[in-house]
């Protein structure tokens, strides 16, 4: 009776103030919302912001209570001896949060001291005291990357624990950083900057302490920000927050041995020591062995490192033993979720003694969260990050730094909708039900076709960003500079921004398909949504009657006159090259549109080698493999001509020594690192097999790291004998200079230039010469061929052009644990790798010449399916892939 009394008078009583400031309403489907918000939300209530009057709040006995505006609540039923997880889910649940593991539920305990609600052990056990006891939902693990966040509530929601931050103190930086971080929460606020609105609004609204010190540079930051949405200012915020030190640091007073005054902190990397507010050491997760506390001293025992000269053993005075317990509980917490892949198992419980506490994390790892959100075929509901409307200049929701109570109008069946919820999220719009998680179980389609579409959708991405390569860079580019003829600009973005927009078009239809076909109860039906041959002949008919295909070899040719008449457009053009959204050469991406017809083309013939007869996509599949062989045919004689000019524009970059290399009625046949006998013995030297000359040359000594041009043998009256005067990969070169020899033995030589004698004056002046050479990009095929002694002809290229995917990949390095998921675009004998297929630019690229492809053995213990192995002497990679289609492709 006595426990049932306490437990009423508990759930009477606490209270849980939300922080999550959840203004997530359009001001489109509901404006009377717009300045609305959660009351005293994710600590979001600015110092000065008084409580509401006890007196207004309900008495609901036998239930929480969220207390979420002045007079607005929602009642959570909790059944008795309630675990902490009940209620945190169920709060995430009523956020509609999907990635709710980032966040905790914080309170101050009988002894002052703020902790986490512990999710396992019972409530009743955990607030001893629960006399107007009040929970706030903050941010608890704080990741190192904001793209990490998957949600876009979720980084909303990051972005006012950051605002609380700031305005209490804990996020301390410069003044110009300070200025920065408040200018983009004002941008989310009220949008584009106005001078006597902007004012106004940093008058009534306090977002760090020194503030009106810093106005007239805030004003000036805000300026800057126009245009930006206020999910984009909020994305920035984060962005800055994240590099700043104190950034998700909360401080916990310590001393060493020396009765020094310190701070001890956790963060994703390890634990950190700080004096005042500097960082004075870090202990990477990676070197602690191990966390303890005794009594009031917390040790941190480290493994041995001979380099070091820090003891095994670091011990810090804490002020109590409670202390130290909270401390070593987060530490615990942090390294399990940013550290492992799964959550901990619960140890068994002893027999007769217990030794050590029995606390341990609970919940997923980052790892588990990032994959859930990924891999999960729930409906994803928008969000969009909440704009205050205006009144008298100042925000409608903070006046004098005071909230105003907002009452949201009733839902249309009658009810009071929840202060927490979106109208978007609202009945049918939930994010998680019964339904939807039993169906989230189910798979994925298994068919053939599905593949098939899902390699179209796959690559169609890759395509529209690589055109968005000439759309947006390059005629941002001619738009800019004077030196490229009006010509080129009008020709670039007459052919292709029609083209860019019509594919953008494409993309939108198979991603509709896709969504349909990958959906929850389609998944094992057959209908008009398993079909994707009528999109294909849809979209290959309109681009049939499209002329702008016709005219791209025009757009090569004008660009390669106007470098010629321009050397600062040339230099342009280079430069563009050196950046990383442009991670093939600039002619490449001009000759994309032409590419994707091929890419077309076998798409649709696997599609149709799979459909029977009988298939009722099997019509339109053939018509449209029809229409795009006969573009392909139409095109072939202008596909192969501008890939080998092409070629000849790519290899004059990476030439010094030779004039009008590409000359007319020159064809590229191969080029390769072969040996050349000398004086000296054997020299590594690069050869460039064309139909009438065979160039050697040897790479500069500078940072373009072009190759001299040492020799030129005309073909005409050459004849080749066994054995050739050099080696290395001798026999496909062999085949191919005797195929040509012969071919063009009786015809005219095309180059006259002479026989040079290759000396060390002459490599001597080369490197002289290369020093005033513009920079080029050092990983181009002909630098891959050098270091790894290989070589490649122009049918390889041809092949390469035809067979380009993308799709995500899992890797692993050799000595690694686990497995990174990536979006991999493979073009170009290349792996380029990016975060998310919406990235512009790739993080890394694995050029693949002289790699083997290989099954990993048993003994290497990688116990997955599809996973195949890369590997070049030393270097050792492993890629695991979605299905067996995308592996065996």
């Amino acid at each position: 009776m006595k426990e049932c009394l306490l437990y009423r008078r508990f759930i009477s009583a606490c209270r849980l103030e939300l922080s999550a400031l959840l203004r997530s309403q359009r001001a489109s489907l509901a404006p009377q919302w717009s300045g609305w918000a959660v009351y005293a939300a994710l600590e979001t209530r600015f110092p000065g912001m008084r409580e509401p009057d006890d007196a207004a709040i309900p008495e609901c006995p036998g239930r929480h209570l969220i207390r979420s505006d002045l007079s607005l609540f929602s009642v959570l039923s909790l059944q008795q001896r309630a675990p902490g997880k009940v209620l945190f889910d169920m709060v995430c649940t009523h956020l509609n949060l999907i990635e709710g593991d980032y966040f905790g539920l914080e309170f101050q305990n009988q002894h002052k001291m703020t902790v986490w609600l512990d999710l396992l052990k019972p409530i009743v056990k955990q607030i001893t005291r629960p006399k107007n006891m009040i929970l706030r939902f903050m941010v608890k693990f704080f990741p190192p990357d904001q793209a990490q966040l998957l949600e876009e509530l979720t980084r909303y929601l990051f972005a006012l624990q950051i605002k609380y931050d700031l305005a209490c103190g804990h996020l301390t930086c410069n003044e110009s950083s300070a200025a920065l971080l408040v200018s983009h929460i004002v941008q989310s606020e009220i949008g584009d900057f106005d001078e006597i609105q902007s004012r106004q609004h940093l008058l009534y609204n306090k977002y760090i302490p020194e503030q009106d010190a810093l106005l007239d540079k805030i004003l000036e930051c805000h300026r800057k920000h126009a245009g930006q949405t206020p999910a984009e200012s909020d994305y920035q915020l984060l962005e800055i927050a994240r590099r700043l030190e104190m950034y998700g640091i909360r401080l916990h007073p310590a001393k060493d041995r020396e009765n020094t005054k310190l701070n001890l902190a956790v963060a994703h990397t390890g634990i950190l020591v700080f004096q005042g507010h500097t960082k004075i050491n870090a202990f990477n997760w990676s070197k602690v062995r191990k966390l303890s506390f005794k009594r009031k001293r917390f040790l941190i025992k480290l493994r041995p490192d001979l380099n070091s000269a820090c003891q095994d053993t670091l011990e810090f005075l804490m002020a109590s033993r409670d202390c130290c317990k909270v401390f070593w509980k987060i530490c615990v917490e942090y390294h399990a979720f940013f550290r492992l892949f799964e959550e901990p198992k619960p140890k068994p419980k002893p027999v007769l003694f217990t030794r050590g506490s029995s606390f341990r994390f609970s919940g997923r790892t980052q790892k588990q969260v990032i994959d859930y959100v990924k891999d999960s075929e729930f409906k994803k509901i928008p969000f969009e990050s909440p704009r205050l409307s205006d009144s008298s200049g100042a925000s409608q929701g903070l006046v004098n730094g005071q909230r105003q109570a907002l009452t949201p109008g009733p839902s249309p069946d009658g009810r009071q909708p929840s202060p927490l919820t979106s109208p978007l999220l609202n009945d049918a719009g939930c994010v998680r039900t019964d339904d939807e998680d039993e169906l989230r179980r189910k798979r994925f389609p298994t068919d053939k076709a599905y593949f098939i579409a899902k390699e179209l959708l796959t690559t169609e991405r890759t395509y529209l960003k690589d055109l968005e390569v000439i759309t947006v860079s390059f005629q941002s580019l001619l738009e800019k500079e004077e030196a490229a003829p009006d010509s080129l600009g009008s020709m670039v973005s007459a052919n292709y921004d029609p083209l860019h927009k019509f594919h953008a078009d494409f993309l939108k239809e198979v991603e509709q398909r896709l969504a349909l076909w990958e959906g929850r109860s389609n998944a094992h039906m057959k209908g008009d949504h398993q079909l994707i041959g009528d999109i294909m002949l849809k979209n290959i008919q309109g681009l049939k009657l499209s002329a702008h295909l016709q005219k791209l070899s025009e757009v090569l040719l004008e660009l390669e006159r106007a470098c010629r008449a321009s050397r600062r457009l040339e230099v342009l053009c280079r430069d563009l090259e050196l950046q990383k959204v442009c991670y093939l050469p600039l002619n490449v991406f001009l000759l994309r549109p032409l590419h994707r017809l091929m890419h077309y083309k076998q798409l649709l013939e696997r599609l149709c080698k799979h459909y029977p007869a009988t298939h009722v996509d099997f019509r339109d599949s053939r018509a449209a493999l029809a229409d795009v062989s006969e573009m392909v045919a139409q095109l072939h004689g202008t596909m192969i001509k501008m890939e080998n000019f092409q070629k000849l524009l790519e290899l004059r970059k990476d030439l010094v020594g030779i004039d009008n290399l590409a000359a007319p009625g020159r064809e590229f046949i191969r080029l390769g690192c072969l040996s050349k006998l000398s004086a000296k013995g054997l020299q590594q030297r690069m050869f460039f097999l064309f139909n009438d000359v065979l160039l050697y040359t040897s790479r500069g000594m500078t940072a373009s790291n072009q190759f001299k041009v040492h020799g030129q043998l005309p073909l005409y009256g050459m004849t080749v004998s066994s054995p050739p005067p050099f080696w290395g990969q001798a026999p496909r070169a062999l085949v191919d200079v005797r195929y040509a020899v012969a071919k063009y033995r009786t015809g005219p030589c095309s180059c006259d230039s002479a026989l040079e004698q290759e000396s060390e004056d002459d490599l001597s002046a080369s490197r002289t010469s290369l020093e005033r050479q513009v920079p080029h990009r050092g990983n181009t095929t002909v630098h891959v061929c050098w270091h790894r002694n290989t070589s490649v002809s122009m049918v390889d290229f041809s092949l390469a052009v035809e067979n380009q995917l993308s799709g995500n990949l899992l890797r692993k390095f050799k000595n690694s644990n686990g497995w990174q998921k990536l979006w991999v675009v493979f073009t170009n004998f290349s792996l380029f790798f990016y975060k998310t297929h919406q990235d512009n630019s790739p993080l890394a690229s694995l050029p693949l010449l002289g790699y083997s492809v290989t099954i990993p053995s048993e003994s290497e213990n990688i116990h997955k399916d599809y996973v195949f192995k890369l590997h070049f002497k030393s270097h050792v990679y492993y890629f695991r892939s979605e299905s067996e289609y995308s592996f065996e492709r």
